[in-house]
């Protein structure tokens, strides 16, 4: 059975690779002012508050603001307001990054199987030249070999097969 090529025949234009990347960095310069490094243990501490208590949140802010009155005076309730809005735009950020990060990866991925699928191929022909006794052909499949294990499934050659293949 021959492997199915070429999933993916559609590529950015330099031009387009080059506003993608400078939309990241419009980006990244946009987000600078906010950018805080947490550590691993300010993570653990602050973590990310579960939906129960996103609900809890979504109800208080609702009685702050239709019911003022019943809210504490300790509270500074235009901070609040300025976070609880900091967060819906953030997450909303989020979610269509995430969303772009997916598809990035999908189109990555067919592009990677395709480069693979060609490999495939260009070492069969490596090896059917090899047997031919055809000139360069025998010290390329050589480099290429290291990569192949004795089942036909590709494996990362360690640095003691790298050593045992010269």
């Amino acid at each position: 059975m021959m492997p199915i090529t070429n999933l993916n025949n559609t590529h950015l234009s330099n031009a387009q690779i080059n506003a993608a990347k400078d939309s990241l960095t419009a980006l990244e310069t946009a987000l600078q002012d906010i950018n805080i490094n947490l550590t691993a243990e300010d993570r653990k501490r602050y973590g990310s508050i579960n939906e129960q208590n996103k609900l809890l949140v979504n109800k208080v802010y609702d009685f702050n603001r239709n019911q003022p009155a019943l809210s504490a005076s300790d509270v500074d309730w235009a901070e609040f307001e300025k976070d609880y809005n900091s967060h819906l735009h953030y997450e909303n950020m989020i979610v269509r990054l995430e969303s772009l990060v997916l598809r990035l990866k999908n189109i990555k991925t067919l592009h990677d199987y395709d480069n693979y699928q060609a490999t495939l191929t260009d070492y069969g022909f490596t090896s059917f030249k090899t047997r031919t006794a055809s000139p360069g052909f025998e010290v390329k499949q050589n480099e290429l070999k290291q990569f192949f294990n004795r089942t036909g499934k590709t494996v990362e050659a360690t640095p003691e097969a790298k050593r045992e293949s010269l």
